[in-house]
C-alpha cells in the first residue's frame, strides 16, 4: 500500500473467493460503483504483501517523529479526514454494504459515527493531552506536572460487523495521542478498513504510521499482540479472554469490548408508539449484528400484550433487501455460518415451546443470507436464546410485574454492556438506569444516544469487557502518564544536618498544619 502502510493477507485467494460470493448475493443493480471501488482496493492485496513483523517494525520506526509533532498538527489531520470521509461518503457506503451486508441507512450510521469520533478528537486532543499541574507534597516548594507520552505502537483487532467504526474509530485517538497503529482487520471486511487507511493518507497522515493486516485471527492476531505496546480488541467474550491473557503475559495494557445480551425495560407508563419504534431500531439495526443490540425486552404486564402485538406487527412490516439505496430497513446477514447460528437459536426455542410472534425464517427469495426480524415470547431458561448472545435479528419479550422484577431480570446473566429504559417519567428512568449493571444505559432510546455521545465513556461491565472507548479515557488509555516533580529551596525530609528525632517532630508538625489548613 502507499503512504498509509500495507495490507497483509495470509490467504489472498481465499479472500477473493469470499468477495466473489459476497458480490454474487447482491442484485445486479449494484452497478459499477462498488465494482470500481472493490477492484481498485483489491488490487493492492497482491504486490509485496507485508506481514505483522515488518508492519510493526515500520510503525515503530515512524512513531517517534510523529510523536514529536505538536498535537494540534496531528489533530488537523483528523479534521481533514472527517471532511474527506463525508466528501467520499457514497463510496464507503457501497463498500460497507458490499462487505458486511448491512442496509444503507445502517452503513450511513456507521460513517456518521466515525465522523463524530474524528471531529471530537480533532477538537479535544490538545485538551486531553496537555500537561497538567498537580499538587506537590510540600505546598509552594514541590512543583509537580503530569505529562502524557504515547505507548508506542498500538495494535487494534477489529470485528467484521462495524469495520470502520470499531477499527478506524479506535485508531484515530491512538494516532492523535502520538502512537503508530497496526490494525488487524477481520478477514470478512478488510477492504473497508483499507479504504479508510488510504483516506487518512490523503488527509496527510505520514507514511508508516498506519498499517492494515489481515488473516487467520488466532495466528495473525496473536502475532500482533506479541509485538505491540497496547492492544484494543472488540469481539466475543471467549476470544477476549485469550487476548487479555496474552496481553497480561507481556505486561502490556489492553481494552476489551466484548459480548452482550442487552436488556430493554418498558415501564407501564411508556409511550407505546415511541417504545415500539425504539425497539425496532434497538433490536434490528444492522440485522442485530451489533454488540449493543437489544436481545431481551421486559415489559410491564399491564401493557405487555399490546406492546408485543404492535412490536411484532412493526417487525413483520420491515422492508428486507440488499439494495444500494435507502429502500431497505434491514439487509442480509454477514455469512452462511452466521445465518445458521440464528436459525439454530430460533429453531431450538420453537422446539422447546416458545411462540414466534413475527419472523422466524430465512428468506432466500430476497437474499441468500436474509433472515426475518424475529420476535419470540414464552422463552424459558432451557432455551439457547434465553441467555446466549444470538447476534442476529432475534429478540425475546417477557412480561414483568414491577420495576424491581424488571431490574433484577435485566441484571441476570454474566454480561453488562448496554441497556435501555422506556418511561414518560425520566427521573424514574434515571433512577432505574443507576440500578442496572451495564456500561451504558439509554433512557427513551435504544443505544444510539450513548454511543453517539463521544464525550462520554463507552464500554462494558462484568464479562462485557475491560476499559472504555470515547471521552478522555478513550484517548488517554493509549498513553503513559509520567510525573515530573521539581523540589525547590528546601529538600524533602529528612533534612540534612538535623537529627532524626528532630526531623520526626518537624514532619508531624507539618502534617498537623496541612490538616488544619485543609490542604490536600
Amino acid at each position: 500500500m502507499d503512504r498509509a502502510g500495507g495490507l497483509r493477507t495470509a490467504h489472498p485467494l481465499r479472500h477473493r473467493a469470499h468477495a466473489d460470493r459476497r458480490a454474487a448475493r447482491r442484485p445486479a443493480c449494484a452497478g459499477h460503483r462498488v465494482t470500481a471501488v472493490v477492484s481498485r482496493i483489491r488490487d493492492r492485496l497482491a504486490p509485496a504483501p507485508e506481514d505483522v513483523g515488518p508492519a510493526t517494525r515500520r510503525a515503530r520506526e515512524a512513531q517517534p517523529a510523529w510523536a514529536a509533532r505538536p498535537v494540534r498538527q496531528r489533530a488537523a489531520i483528523a479534521l481533514r479526514f472527517h471532511d474527506l470521509l463525508l466528501e467520499n461518503e457514497d463510496e464507503i457506503l457501497d463498500l460497507l454494504q458490499w462487505e458486511v451486508g448491512k442496509a444503507r441507512i445502517h452503513a450511513l450510521q456507521e460513517v456518521a459515527a466515525v465522523a463524530g469520533v474524528a471531529r471530537h478528537y480533532g477538537r479535544r486532543a490538545a485538551h486531553y493531552l496537555r500537561d497538567r499541574r498537580r499538587r506537590g507534597a510540600v505546598p509552594l516548594l514541590t512543583h509537580v506536572t503530569e505529562v502524557r507520552h504515547p505507548k508506542g505502537v498500538v495494535g487494534i483487532v477489529g470485528p467484521w460487523n462495524y469495520p470502520l467504526f470499531l477499527s478506524i474509530g479506535d485508531a484515530l485517538p491512538a494516532l492523535l495521542a502520538g502512537n503508530a497503529v497496526v490494525i488487524k482487520a477481520d478477514e470478512k471486511t478488510p477492504l473497508s478498513v483499507l479504504w479508510a487507511a488510504e483516506l487518512l493518507a490523503r488527509a496527510g497522515l505520514p507514511p508508516g504510521l498506519l498499517h492494515v493486516v489481515t488473516g487467520d485471527g488466532p495466528v495473525v492476531g496473536a502475532a500482533l499482540i506479541d509485538q505491540v505496546d497496547y492492544v484494543c480488541f472488540t469481539g466475543s467474550t471467549r476470544t477476549g479472554r485469550v487476548v487479555g491473557k496474552q496481553a497480561a503475559g507481556r505486561l502490556i495494557g489492553c481494552s476489551l469490548e466484548l459480548g452482550g445480551k442487552n436488556p430493554m425495560i418498558v415501564r407501564a407508563d411508556a409511550d407505546l408508539d415511541r417504545a415500539v419504534e425504539g425497539a425496532v431500531q434497538a433490536c434490528f439495526s444492522n440485522g442485530g449484528q451489533l454488540c449493543l443490540s437489544v436481545e431481551r425486552i421486559y415489559v410491564h404486564e399491564r401493557i405487555a400484550e399490546e406492546f408485543t402485538r404492535r412490536f411484532a406487527d412493526r417487525a413483520a412490516r420491515m422492508r428486507l433487501g440488499a439494495h444500494y439505496d435507502y429502500t431497505d430497513d434491514m439487509g442480509p446477514l454477514v455469512s452462511q455460518r452466521h445465518l445458521r447460528t440464528v436459525e439454530e437459536h430460533v429453531e431450538d426455542a420453537r422446539r422447546k415451546g416458545a411462540t414466534v410472534r413475527a419472523g422466524g425464517r430465512a428468506r432466500p427469495d430476497i437474499s441468500p443470507l436474509c433472515y426475518e426480524p424475529t420476535v419470540l415470547t414464552g422463552v424459558t431458561a432451557e432455551m439457547t436464546v434465553h441467555a446466549e448472545e444470538t447476534f442476529g435479528p432475534v429478540v425475546s419479550v417477557y412480561p414483568v410485574s414491577s420495576d424491581e422484577q424488571a431490574v433484577a431480570l435485566a441484571n441476570s446473566g454474566s454480561y453488562g454492556l448496554s441497556a435501555s429504559v422506556w418511561t414518560k417519567d425520566t427521573e424514574r428512568g434515571r433512577a432505574l438506569a443507576r440500578r442496572i449493571i451495564a456500561g451504558a444505559v439509554n433512557v427513551n432510546d435504544g443505544f444510539g444516544a450513548a454511543i453517539g455521545s463521544v464525550d462520554a465513556l463507552m464500554g462494558g461491565m462484568r464479562e462485557s469487557g475491560v476499559g472504555r472507548r470515547h471521552g478522555a479515557e478513550g484517548m488517554l488509555k493509549y498513553t503513559e502518564a509520567q510525573t515530573i516533580a521539581v523540589q525547590r529551596l528546601v529538600p524533602m525530609p529528612p533534612q540534612p544536618g538535623v537529627g532524626l528525632a528532630r526531623n520526626a517532630t518537624l514532619i508531624n508538625a507539618s502534617l498537623a498544619m496541612m490538616r488544619r489548613l485543609r490542604l490536600r
